[in-house]
Parts: structure tokens; sequence; C-alpha cells
């Protein structure tokens, strides 16, 4: 479907979510194995993706994980996939797997209900610095 590196995975985020960008600016300061590259949900590969796996946008709209060779991720999974990688104390989150997904994921949707109430809202998409350019697809 996407043409990405196969030793790359993609994270897909809302891009006009403050808490969303904040959390997108976190995974790049701690990405060591330079692992991620980034396109907001409302870029043409966001729509391409959700398309693709005929996602419900009311109920899936602020985290995704894709990689060639897992396929998708979503919510939680996808959140604690990305913790996973990202190195000590930060990997240990992802203990909470063991957890079962709906669990997991009352507490995503409750926290990604409240998102703009609670972190706010930009009026368009981040644009990444000239120097970050290579990490975001369009």
């Amino acid at each position: 479907m996407l043409n990405i590196q196969s030793d790359k995975s993609l994270i897909l985020f809302d891009g006009v979510c403050n808490l969303c960008n904040t959390s997108v600016q976190f995974v790049i300061k701690h990405d060591k194995a330079n692992k991620y590259l980034f396109t907001p949900l409302q870029s043409k590969i966001g729509q391409q993706v959700i398309k693709a796996y005929n996602l419900d946008t009311t109920k899936v709209d602020s985290i995704l994980l894709y990689s060639k060779d897992k396929g998708l991720k979503i919510k939680s999974t996808a959140a604690l996939h990305i913790a996973k990688d990202l190195g000590f104390p930060i990997n240990v989150l992802s203990q909470f797997l063991v957890i079962p997904r709906f669990v997991r994921d009352w507490v995503y949707d409750y926290i990604a209900k409240n998102r703009y109430k609670w972190y706010g809202k930009k009026e368009s998409c981040m644009i990444p610095t000239p120097e970050l350019q290579s990490k975001f697809l369009d």
C-alpha cells in the first residue's frame, strides 16, 4: 500500500491536535534508532490509509501506527508499540499491552475525546522545520 522502507514505521496523527503534535515532538526527540516517519491524518497519505483500512474517523481519529510487515495498529496498541521502541524508561510503558485492549482503549478514548478541550487545537497542521522535513510524508 504505502511505499515506505521496511525498517521504518509511519505514525499518523491528528495534525491540528496540540496533544498529538506534542507527542510527535516527544517521539522525534526519543527516536534514537530513527525508526519513525510521520504524517497528519489530514494529509493525502493519511487519507489513503484511512480509505485502505476502511477506518471510521469518528471512532479512530488521533494516532495510528503503520508498518509494511505489521500492518496497522490503532489507539492504545499503536501508542504502546511506539513507546516500546523509544528506549528505557519509556519502553517500560509497553508492559501495559498485557492489559486487555478494551480496557486500554477505554482510557485512550477518554483522553482522545477530551484532547481538544484539555490541550487545545491548531487552525492548521504543524509544519516541520527544515531539519525535520525528511521525517514527514505529505
